[in-house]
């Protein structure tokens, strides 16, 4: 014969568990919170996703979602003093990706290419026609005045906001964000009075 055989009652009822009541009681010594530590002194309480100090289940995650990162523009950037100090640039010449590439200054065209204005101590005294997609304020400055000339294609992202690199204005010229609303009114063109 079983207790539940003799009433139905028998397990319904569970009397609470009283802590710090002696060794008599089933939780005497420490009580059930175990032997020093945070979780056994009183006020404790831990956080949200709180493993014990090891790295978060929620940081050990990937991120994911959308980044800028993806569209970062990459050049290949070459000085002056290295390309005039090759041989095959000794002599002025035409100084685009491909030449680079044959001179071994630039590892492939996967990248846009980037002319920078080191000139070193001798300085620029041969004419060279560049073709990149930036080239810096000195080294432009440089190259005309060694009877040069420079074009600058531009990025991707040139071309898609609408600047001309080669052009004194180099401001956007396609908005690619809405105008804030409640500027300034655009001044009213004044009407030409009519013949009479």
């Amino acid at each position: 014969m079983m207790i539940h055989d003799v009433t139905a009652l028998a397990g319904r009822f569970k009397n609470r568990k009283r802590v710090g009541r002696g060794e008599g009681s089933g939780h005497g010594k420490q009580s059930g919170r175990g032997h020093k530590g945070a979780s056994s002194r009183s006020g404790h309480a831990s956080k949200l996703g709180f493993e014990g100090g090891q790295m978060k289940y929620f940081r050990r995650l990937p991120k994911f979602g959308f980044t800028n990162a993806n569209f970062k523009i990459k050049f290949w950037a070459v000085n002056i003093s290295d390309i005039i100090g090759h041989p095959n640039f000794t002599k002025g010449g035409n100084v685009t990706t491909q030449s680079l590439i044959t001179a071994g200054l630039v590892r492939d065209d996967s990248r846009d290419l980037k002319i920078l204005g080191n000139l070193g101590k001798d300085g620029l005294k041969v004419k060279l026609n560049v073709e990149a997609s930036r080239v810096t304020g000195p080294a432009r400055k440089a190259i005309e005045a060694a009877g040069g000339k420079v074009n600058e294609t531009g990025t991707r992202r040139d071309m898609v906001r609408g600047i001309d690199r080669n052009s004194d204005d180099k401001s956007p010229k396609n908005l690619t964000k809405k105008l804030k609303r409640g500027g300034k009114p655009k001044a009213a063109k004044a009407e030409a009075p009519e013949a009479e």
